[in-house]
């Protein structure tokens, strides 16, 4: 029927598969897609079986918890990007008219149940799989976190430098920008930290300078990342201000609204985002 079947996230209408008694439960919703739209998911297919039991669009819409104009609406969408009429509406006759599924759609309903069983039994075979879920739980736990820092930058550590004390730690960006970061060797010992690893640099926005041609400077900052400002929000004491470095990549700087205006800072201009070695955070999953 060229339909594109997407299994989503759990959203409204979703199954929950357990095995066992584990902690964790994996859930999701599966939708077909036509013509770039959402045609068929869980609640349509309900609505439709309602109608289908009730014989009326008002009172189906009424079982399922949607209004009628609502239900009337998602009719007409999935009878239009259907080859053919799922939901057959007739008037008048003896009975007074009515609303029934076509054959098309009580296949429609066959086909999208046979495909809710199937990755019904794929979450549960995967839930099965996974195992002892605590340890998946606190990893889970790890990436979900919410942080205040508003640079986050994923890469790859390309070296590290032990000191007596500290270690310089070199993590290598898409687009090939290097941060360097400052951290202490138990800190290294800690993360087990090592070259080739996948890493992620955290910088708080308030300790990133803004300047102008600072590229052949001699400067103690280890982080000069030359790059476009791609946009510029002004406030009556700060400005932020967001510096596209390559890569898909964006750093993003609270300075004051003066300094802004002093280096008359525009959008699509040039400028260098500079930050101490010492201020950046490295992290791990």
């Amino acid at each position: 029927m060229g339909w594109l079947i997407e299994i989503f996230p759990n959203k409204k209408k979703s199954f929950r598969v357990k095995c066992r008694k584990e902690e964790i439960g994996l859930e999701g919703d599966i939708w077909f897609h036509k013509a770039q739209n959402k045609f068929l998911g869980g609640d349509r297919i309900s609505l439709l079986e309602k109608i289908q039991e009730l014989g009326s669009i008002n009172s189906a819409a009424k079982a399922v918890g949607i209004s009628y104009k609502t239900a009337w609406h998602l009719v007409n969408m999935m009878n239009n990007l259907s080859e053919k009429p799922l939901v057959d509406r007739i008037t008048g006759g003896k009975g007074g008219g009515g609303t029934t599924l076509t054959k098309e759609g009580k296949t429609v309903i066959e086909q999208f149940r046979v495909v809710q069983e199937e990755h019904r039994k794929f979450l549960q075979n995967l839930e099965c799989r996974l195992g002892d879920s605590n340890n998946l739980y606190q990893f889970l736990r790890r990436i979900s976190m919410k942080i205040s820092a508003r640079n986050v930058f994923s890469g790859t550590i390309e070296k590290i430098t032990k000191g007596a004390v500290n270690a310089e730690v070199i993590l290598v960006i898409s687009g090939g920008t290097r941060i360097t970061a400052i951290i202490t060797n138990g800190a290294v010992d800690n993360l087990s930290l090592q070259e080739g690893m996948n890493a992620y640099a955290i910088v708080k926005s308030s300790s990133i300078i803004i300047a102008q041609e600072l590229l052949d400077a001699k400067l103690s900052a280890r982080n000069i990342i030359p790059g476009t400002i791609s946009k510029l929000i002004e406030g009556p004491v700060s400005t932020e201000v967001d510096v596209e470095i390559g890569g898909g990549n964006v750093i993003s700087a609270i300075i004051t609204h003066g300094s802004s205006e002093k280096l008359a800072l525009k959008e699509g201009g040039t400028a260098c985002a500079m930050f101490k070695a010492s201020s950046v955070i490295l992290g791990i999953n």
